[in-house]
């Protein structure tokens, strides 16, 4: 079963096991890896570029990361092989640094609607800590958004494919299971309070849309056999477009005439008769030339006088 897992999918495992590990092993020696690679908020001073990429391998526990894996585990492996490995990695990175970027801007708008600027302190109804000290905890870890993302894009490429809900345990076409993730997470965004970043998981969904639509429309530009949605795939794509680059540069066939027996035959008769026409009459030249026209037949005669005409 491991070897059938497409090598994107099946590193993307691996990865995030290994860096689970590592959080393990550095947390035993009083080092946590989400102050580092975890994504901060923006205006954060512990805030780093890299950690919108960085933040997608790290993981808050083993429940939070066995989920995450299990999502990609199911549909990851089949978005790869139609999609190419390529084009898949492309679609689990865009996911999840877009996922990134959206939990930034709702994060900010939080910020400045209820003005936490103004204020130097913060009681956490534990401890009273400075403002600044508050934004660097404000750390997002997860594959979640990159993993709706892929969820997002089998919903749209089979989306009447009957799936088995763990919780409850029922069969629910994909659009469906999809459109209600995205109700859920909406609702979850404005009315709950726990540490799930909501806005992650609806922008790794919203940049995997985007993507997915520009794939498709730059794929309908590029082919008049487009059929509808659900029969794109990127390998489609790049069979059309290499299919076209071969035809290029494939060699021209030599034309073939292919000859006509029957007007070939006729020329063939009508040259033969003509030539023997001719050596007719030079026949009966030259014995008017040796004899006189006197020494000719009467046969010989109508028949120079026919040909004269």
């Amino acid at each position: 079963m491991y070897k059938n897992i497409p090598p994107v999918t099946r590193n993307l495992l691996i990865i995030n096991f290994i860096v689970y590990l590592a959080q393990i092993a550095f947390a035993g020696h009083n080092t946590d890896l989400a102050d580092v690679f975890g994504l901060h908020f923006i205006l954060a001073s512990d805030f780093r570029i890299y950690q919108l990429f960085t933040y997608m391998f790290l993981h808050g526990g083993f429940t939070h990361l066995f989920f995450n894996m299990f999502s990609l585990w199911m549909f990851a492996r089949i978005i790869e092989q139609e999609f190419g490995s390529k084009k898949f990695l492309i679609l689990y990175i865009v996911s999840g640094v877009g996922a990134g970027i959206c939990q930034e801007c709702w994060q900010l708008g939080q910020y400045y609607i209820e003005g936490w600027g103004n204020y130097a302190v913060v009681n956490t109804g534990g401890s009273v800590m400075s403002m600044a000290n508050y934004l660097n905890m404000m750390t997002t870890v997860g594959a979640s958004g990159a993993v709706y993302g892929i969820l997002l894009a089998f919903g749209m490429q089979h989306p009447n494919d009957t799936i088995m809900l763990i919780f409850p345990p029922i069969p629910l076409k994909a659009k469906y299971m999809i459109g209600g993730f995205i109700v859920i997470e909406v609702l979850s965004s404005f009315s709950s309070n726990t540490n799930v970043a909501h806005f992650a998981h609806l922008g790794g969904m919203l940049f995997a849309w985007l993507l997915i639509l520009y794939w498709r429309k730059k794929y309908r530009t590029h082919t008049s056999s487009f059929r509808g949605w659900n029969t794109w795939t990127p390998e489609s794509e790049n069979t059309t477009i290499l299919q076209r680059i071969r035809n290029l540069f494939k060699p021209k066939e030599k034309p073939t005439y292919k000859q006509n027996t029957t007007t070939h035959s006729a020329d063939y008769n009508y040259n033969a008769h003509k030539r023997e026409n001719e050596k007719r009459i030079d026949e009966i030249l030259d014995k008017v030339k040796k004899s006189g026209y006197q020494s000719l037949t009467e046969d010989e005669k109508k028949e120079l006088f026919r040909r004269s005409r």
